[in-house]
């Protein structure tokens, strides 16, 4: 563990030297308890900060411990530990990367999470991903570079590969680019298969111990929300694939032969309904049947390391991220709610309309990236008529397969409404763009009208994420913001508090009032275990400014 590092762990090591107990009592048996107690007031400090052990006895307010001990009246029912949030998740999850917290702020693309909330976020204990996806490569060597400078050896950050099926050979060159300037830790977003830059990050650097046992050098985070692709990453990479990248020499055979005794990831991230490239599907159902998916690979293969399983999708208040860590989560991935940080790469007038968000202000549109295939994202409905113009889009897309082909009345709402130009200007543009950038697709769109009409879409679907980005003012009405109903979730919870305001919004008191909030939670709930009648404002955390 690196100077860093030790640094993040050392308050959680020093507070758990003083595991003084809560004690829990009362008079009589736990079936006699009066309905409604508020434990608040006794327990509500889920740290321990002296040697002076907390109880709560009703309708008496005692707080002499050894008296009531010795009482042959009252019946003691537990013992509570102290409950740090830093305690919440796996251990190994905060050892292996360095975290105070198992609580990473998650990529958002096109550089939304920024060097600045990346920064922020390791150096307060959280681990947190660049959003390099969709940026040039120029781009994000040079955020990358600004992080490595700010955080130095620092294990607990990483940077976003981003599955790109129409450009495989940049996200090959990504991958390398990351390899170069170093970054050991990947998460790999929307991918629907293992694609050869992936398999090549996890391989590479792999090394023996003195048992022979295979030792990452880097680690992949890949998130799922299918079965279908999560046994892909929970398995050994395929043969074929080792040997294509040991022929290129991407991989040695070395490393190949190690990579084929691990799982492709060291960890799997279990997407929910989140924003941008999600499929909507229920925390509850989704997590347990990866995690025993999981465990029944782990099982048929030798020696083979536990891939941790963490939760993502839907998590903006206390009460999600507890319900995930209960779930089983090794740790919980924040997004959403992340955006409207200060920290954060969209505009403020982007930041605004997430700010007045309600759980049902979400929409499912096309995705740039995978346009032609209908795979959609989650973006943020109030106040934006994207979805609804996106939506359209892929509609006459596929009825008519060109331009040429669409009626007039369509043809004039997508000139007047969305392009505001002429098809042939728009065109001009994107082929203008791609010109510079891969001649082959202009070649395929001079020669194929559906495709020169995909691509035309896909530039709008594109410059409606960057005016939201940028603040384009003449183009509000097209923000396209990824959004989740954890945004409206968290607005929710928030309201009245001092997170209640934007400027108030930095993503550590984001990140540490949530994980304060689910570990109180957790906490009041451990109380229930015992027989005690908690009362449901006890389960209320309020936002509070935290150091």
């Amino acid at each position: 563990m690196s100077v860093a590092n030790a640094e993040i762990m050392k308050l959680g090591v020093e507070r758990r030297e003083r595991r003084t107990p809560a004690y829990v009592w009362a008079e009589g048996d736990a079936g006699s308890f009066p309905a409604g107690i508020d434990c608040r007031s006794a327990l509500s400090l889920i740290r321990r900060r002296d040697d002076q052990a907390i109880g709560y006895l009703p309708g008496s307010g005692a707080d002499d411990v050894d008296a009531i001990l010795d009482d042959d009246e009252v019946d003691l029912l537990g013992l509570l530990p102290p409950l740090h949030p830093e305690w919440l998740g796996d251990v190994a999850f905060r050892r292996t990367h360095g975290c105070r917290f198992a609580y990473i702020v998650g990529e958002m693309a096109r550089g939304i999470t920024t060097p600045d909330m990346v920064i922020n976020a390791a150096r307060h204990g959280f681990m947190a991903f660049h959003g390099s996806a969709g940026l040039p490569l120029a781009a994000i060597e040079e955020q990358i570079n600004t992080i490595r400078s700010a955080l130095g050896e620092a294990d607990n950050w990483g940077a976003n590969l981003i599955c790109n099926l129409d450009d495989p050979d940049k996200e090959m060159a990504t991958a390398r680019l990351f390899l170069r300037l170093g970054v050991r830790r990947i998460s790999a977003s929307a991918f629907l298969k293992l694609t050869p830059a992936v398999v090549m990050i996890a391989a590479r650097g792999l090394r023996a111990d003195e048992s022979g046992r295979a030792i990452r050098h880097n680690f992949v985070f890949a998130k799922v929300s299918r079965p279908e692709v999560a046994e892909a990453f929970l398995s050994p990479p395929p043969q074929a694939m080792l040997d294509a990248l040991v022929a290129t020499g991407h991989v040695t055979a070395a490393e190949a032969r190690l990579a084929a005794t691990l799982p492709v990831a060291s960890d799997i991230t279990v997407e929910a309904d989140s924003g941008g490239h999600t499929d909507n599907r229920p925390l509850t159902a989704t997590f347990p049947a990866i995690l025993q998916l999981r465990d029944r690979i782990a099982r048929s293969l030798e020696n083979a390391e536990t891939v941790r399983v963490g939760a993502a999708g839907g998590i903006g208040t206390p009460s999600a991220l507890a319900a995930a860590f209960q779930l089983g989560a090794a740790y919980v991935v924040t997004g959403s709610v992340n955006q409207s940080a200060v920290e954060s790469g969209l505009s403020a007038a982007g930041r605004e309309m997430l700010r007045t968000a309600g759980v049902a202000d979400v929409a499912m549109a096309p995705a740039a990236d995978m346009f032609e295939m209908g795979i959609k994202v989650q973006v943020l409905k109030r106040g934006s008529i994207f979805a609804a113009h996106a939506n359209k889009l892929y509609e006459l897309y596929r009825r008519h397969g060109s331009f040429d082909a669409l009626p007039l009345k369509d043809r004039e709402w997508l000139e007047k409404m969305v392009l505001r130009m002429p098809i042939e200007d728009a065109w001009a543009e994107t082929r203008a763009y791609h010109a510079r950038r891969n001649p082959a697709k202009v070649e395929k769109a001079e020669a194929n009208p559906a495709y020169r009409m995909a691509l035309v879409c896909r530039r709008y679907l594109f410059l409606c994420s960057q005016w939201a980005r940028d603040g384009e003012e003449g183009r509000k009405a097209d923000f396209q913001i990824w959004c989740g109903p954890a945004m409206g979730a968290f607005n929710d919870w928030v309201r009245g508090s001092f997170l209640e305001n934007l400027e108030n919004r930095t993503v550590v008191q984001i990140g540490k009032n949530l994980i304060e909030g689910a570990a109180t939670i957790q906490r009041m709930q451990q109380l229930r275990s015992f027989g005690m009648p908690v009362s449901a404002a006890a389960f209320d955390y309020r936002p509070r400014p935290l150091r």
